[in-house]
């Protein structure tokens, strides 16, 4: 089974998540900028990663060439169309965490996620890689 990392890259935080070709999620978190790539280093030890999906907006330059340099030559790194994804991400969040209580009497649009979702957009976005391919 191939497995595959996604990576939501930002300035402060980052979503990075693991997920086979099966769409079986097996790690999902936000980590601060400044370990996202010991983490990712970490999981490709743990899981053996063939792809890494990186989204395409603000800071995806900068951050593939820091992927390039300190990871495996072996691991493939591919760009990824990262429009709405956050968007869709919160739309996401509410079916991975289906609200409780009263809160469900919220509409889902005027609901706020109460952590950020940046793990979840990295989902998003290796699901646009596997549905391109």
């Amino acid at each position: 089974m191939t497995m595959i990392l996604g990576f939501d890259p930002g300035k402060d935080k980052c979503g990075i998540a693991v997920m086979s070709t099966d769409n079986n999620v097996s790690y999902h978190e936000v980590v601060p900028s400044e370990s996202a790539i010991s983490t990712i280093q970490s999981l490709c030890e743990q899981f053996s990663i063939e792809l890494l999906v990186l989204g395409d907006q603000t800071t995806s330059k900068s951050w593939k060439q820091k992927l390039t340099q300190s990871l495996s030559p072996a691991l493939k790194i591919v760009r990824v169309d990262e429009r709405y994804s956050s968007l869709e991400a919160k739309e996401r969040y509410w079916q991975m965490y289906p609200p409780t209580g009263l809160d469900r009497l919220i509409p889902q649009g005027m609901r706020t996620p109460p952590r950020p979702v940046d793990d979840i957009v990295a989902i998003v976005l290796i699901e646009r890689y596997l549905n391109k391919s």
